[in-house]
């Protein structure tokens, strides 16, 4: 039975993932290149070989999750994101209030491995302390965006959970998946605005994580598909609690979720999930940053504190909602972002030309 459903999950990961041509991976910090905005040790490649076998190619099993500043001279793959005057850099914005958290497995089409689900945990919670940073943009590598759970990598989890009996495997069962849920909660928990740029497919769990962000762009050739009802269980790490109040058409979300179909870039604008479209990954990267760099100009406790109460206010109602916006506002009114705002009003001045203190 185990050997059946092993040759089951290859079957389907082969005709998800169809392989391409594995891309050269960036250098990692031992390798001598360490740029000041590379998360360290955990966050760069490693290559897992394994049991090796006559024909078999060593493949990297590590989603590379890289967190740099945009416009930053030291990264020479600034120039996948658009030339340095749109980063942020310029125009009264200082070096790294725009972050960058790319899926970078581009050989294995940003398949979600058992390392993604840690890396993007730590990522996130270095961001969300980071005073410096004012906005993040996610994004994925190679052909498109991500192809979702790398069932390969994933299958023995589910396929032999450890346990003494059921009611032990259960439960270990169940810390699994909430360890999987945190892995995208922790982008929402962030309180920092996250804007995902969503090229070509987006499959599983790709949509777990988009839905955990606060803005989404896409291109015009991207799709989204909640794929999880094709292997045999129901999303259960975002998807499903997410997406209603995110399009807000529940005969929708249950037509996408039962059966699995493919959602287009022009149905995905229409009913809410995306609010831009772009021509091709170029396009919607430079408008990325540049939507960044506008959001990451205004008052750090102006944005933040939005971005606390919106999400708030999804999940109670208007009175309690309204109650929590007054004690939050009671302290926060206090900040001198406030006359620098409204000094900079009157004096018809950009509010990048706001010094605004870190948060």
């Amino acid at each position: 039975m185990l050997d059946t459903l092993k040759k089951l999950f290859k079957f389907v990961v082969l005709n998800l993932h169809r392989p391409t041509l594995p891309s050269p991976i960036p250098a990692c910090p031992s390798q001598g290149r360490r740029g000041p905005d590379l998360i360290p040790a955990a966050l760069h490649a490693r290559r897992h070989a394994g049991d090796r076998k006559p024909g078999h190619r060593v493949v990297i099993t590590h989603i590379y999750t890289r967190l740099r500043q945009f416009g930053d001279a030291n990264s020479p793959e600034t120039a996948v994101f658009g030339p340095r005057e749109e980063s942020g850099a310029r125009g009264g914005n200082s070096h790294g209030r725009v972050k960058s958290a790319q899926l970078y497995r581009p050989e294995k089409r940003n398949a979600m491995n058992r390392a993604f689900w840690s890396e993007m945990v730590e990522c996130f919670s270095q961001i969300a302390v980071d005073a410096e940073c004012r906005v993040v943009v996610v994004s994925g590598a190679g052909k498109i965006f991500t192809a979702g759970i790398d069932l390969m990598d994933m299958s023995s989890d589910f396929i032999q959970p450890v346990g003494d009996d059921s009611a032990r495997t259960s439960w270990n069962l169940r810390r699994l998946i909430a360890k999987y849920q945190e892995t995208f909660s922790v982008i929402e928990k962030c309180p920092k605005p996250v804007v995902v740029a969503v090229h070509g497919a987006c499959i599983g769990g790709g949509v777990d994580l988009i839905t955990a962000c606060d803005i989404r762009l896409c291109t015009q050739d991207a799709w989204f598909q909640v794929k999880e009802v094709d292997i045999g269980l129901a999303a259960d790490v975002g998807t499903l609690q997410r997406l209603p109040s995110v399009i807000g058409s529940r005969s929708l979300v249950n037509e996408l979720a039962l059966t699995a179909r493919k959602m287009y870039s022009d149905e995905a604008k229409t009913c809410g999930l995306v609010s831009r479209v772009f021509p091709d990954k170029e396009a919607m990267l430079a408008g990325a940053l540049e939507l960044a760099g506008e959001i990451a100009a205004r008052s750090p406790v102006a944005v933040q504190g939005t971005k606390i109460n919106l999400i708030y206010s999804r999940d109670h109602s208007v009175a309690d909602s309204l109650d929590y916006m007054a004690t939050w506002n009671m302290s926060m009114l206090q900040t001198q972002d406030v006359l620098k705002s409204a000094q900079a009003a009157i004096e018809k001045k950009s509010p990048k030309e706001v010094p605004f203190s870190k948060l």
